[in-house]
């Protein structure tokens, strides 16, 4: 069985409105992010890690499959935690993703679980291709830096659960804190594939990004 948590429970304090509730191509953000999970063939259950005011917004009256909530942590290793601890016993295989990347699709989804099934671990992510500097505190370049094997990490970043587990597990018993799930395998010292996403899967941070999500939606509307 397949799962797939969705992490959306932050405070949005770079857009200063909620950016998971905000208006996008007749839904929200995270009505998004939820039906590309609730409506993929091989997920069969689907966690939302959020409050309830954002969860009971969202319209599940067509999900085919069990859409839970789970309360957010502090940190997001806390909120991923939560949503672990709802998974079903029969689970073996479980997908990450940022509740704030609406445009995920499911070509990408079954490309980041079937690395996942052969490797344990893999996330989607693609080649840095801009040129990249080193400044200062005062924002002054400093360096330039080689983008050579450098990759951009993205979600859904997907697990063998049990692996996943023990990751977790390791990183609380060391006190260590992660802000994604391949940090966790890394620690832990199994190897994670990369994933080149063949289609656009921008998070939404600040406002311009949504007038680029709408756009980049428009054509499959």
């Amino acid at each position: 069985m397949t799962a797939a948590i969705i992490v959306a429970s932050g405070s949005s304090r770079r857009m200063g409105f909620d950016k998971l509730m905000a208006p996008l191509a007749g839904s929200s953000v995270l009505a998004h992010s939820v039906a590309a999970f609730a409506s993929h063939a091989e997920i069969s259950h689907v966690v939302v890690v959020t409050d309830q005011k954002r969860f009971a917004a969202l319209d599940l009256t067509t999900a085919a499959i069990p859409v839970v909530r789970a309360e957010g942590g502090a940190e997001r290793q806390d909120s991923v935690a939560s949503g672990l601890a709802l998974l079903p016993a029969e689970c073996s295989l479980v997908a990450i993703h940022d509740g704030a990347r609406p445009l995920i699709s499911a070509e990408a989804i079954s490309l980041a679980l079937d690395a996942a099934a052969v490797h344990g671990a893999a996330s989607l992510a693609h080649p840095v291709t801009e040129t990249l500097k080193r400044a200062d505190g005062d924002d002054f370049v400093q360096e330039a830096v080689s983008r050579d094997s450098l990759w951009a990490m993205e979600t859904p970043q997907c697990f063998r659960l049990r692996l996943l587990q023990a990751a977790y597990e390791q990183v609380r018993s060391d006190g260590l804190h992660i802000t994604d799930e391949v940090s966790a395998l890394q620690h832990l010292g199994h190897a994670v594939k990369l994933i080149p996403n063949p289609g656009p899967n921008p998070k939404i941070t600040y406002p311009g990004d949504l007038t680029l999500a709408a756009k980049l939606l428009a054509p499959s509307l």
